[in-house]
């Protein structure tokens, strides 16, 4: 019986999901045939272009995620956040949703993000990713030269160091390129872990199989992880170095989260920062 109520939520977030995804498609064609044209009309300084590109993007991402939980596919928790509005940030995240992105760029000021190559021709994608300036991450393309550059002109850099989203039931794996980069750049790393309960939007899942109720995102902003001290503890070997680094991610990134850990011990006091979290993402309270 139980089953059987839960049909019409479930019917209504297949619905609401597909809406959301074609809404999301027409919205990249939007910005690649009409927005971003007019940005290169208007503003003759490709700086400027890229910028207020970025800015863009984010809007809309917001406008994305706060549209997703407004149709009530998603729910959403914000710890420490403000540690993100900072500039030149090396921002390293687990992967375990599709939306992951939006939520990230939504929240980081001035982004850029290491992508998929494909990304770039995508019809519904290459508009924000070559109006952006998102590095692609091609064979033959210098990315740890680009991800450099990009950090050092003051942009807030995303990398998954997955490479990919997550496969559920299976052992967290990460490319050492992060960590490499953060390492030959001398740059700290801005952890974040997200969090995704039921686990949905996972990589191989159709999108029309749709969770028992809505998922719910936690998605907690770590203290910066220096990386000064791990070199030096690794003698200066960027090979160890970069080992030892990648470890400490998993580690982080497979701890429960803050307020995981709170609800455990029958705590309650995360609630303000539910409510803030959602004021600074603009959606609907």
């Amino acid at each position: 019986m139980s089953e059987l109520l839960q049909w019409p939520g479930r019917v209504w977030r297949i619905f609401a999901t597909g809406l959301a995804f074609v809404c999301f498609g027409i919205g990249g064609m939007l910005l690649w045939l009409v927005v971003f044209p007019l940005q290169a009309l208007l503003l003759r300084t490709p700086a400027r272009r890229q910028q207020a590109a970025r800015t863009v993007v984010q809007a809309v991402f917001r406008l994305f995620v706060g549209f997703m939980r407004l149709l009530g596919l998603i729910r959403y928790e914000l710890i420490g956040i403000e540690k993100l509005q900072r500039r030149g940030l090396l921002i390293l995240a687990n992967h375990p949703t599709l939306i992951d992105v939006a939520f990230l760029i939504g929240l980081v000021p001035n982004a850029s993000c290491v992508v998929k190559s494909t990304l770039a021709d995508h019809p519904c994608t290459r508009g924000p990713v070559r109006a952006t300036g998102y590095i692609c991450n091609n064979p033959d393309s210098d990315l740890l030269l680009a991800c450099t550059e990009t950090l050092a002109a003051g942009s807030n850099l995303i990398i998954f160091p997955e490479g990919t989203r997550s496969r559920p039931g299976q052992a967290l794996k990460m490319q050492r390129g992060a960590a490499q980069i953060a390492l030959r750049g001398g740059l700290d790393i801005t952890p974040v872990r997200i969090h995704c309960e039921p686990l949905g939007l996972y990589k191989g899942q159709p999108w029309w199989t749709v969770a028992k109720r809505p998922l719910r995102f936690t998605i907690e902003v770590g203290d910066d992880l220096r990386t000064a001290p791990v070199m030096e503890a690794a003698d200066g070997e960027h090979g160890r170095a970069a080992r030892r680094l990648t470890e400490s991610l998993i580690q982080f990134f497979t701890e429960p989260t803050r307020s995981s850990r709170a609800e455990a011990k029958g705590s309650h006091a995360s609630a303000g920062t539910r409510n803030q979290g959602t004021a600074d993402l603009g959606t609907p309270t």
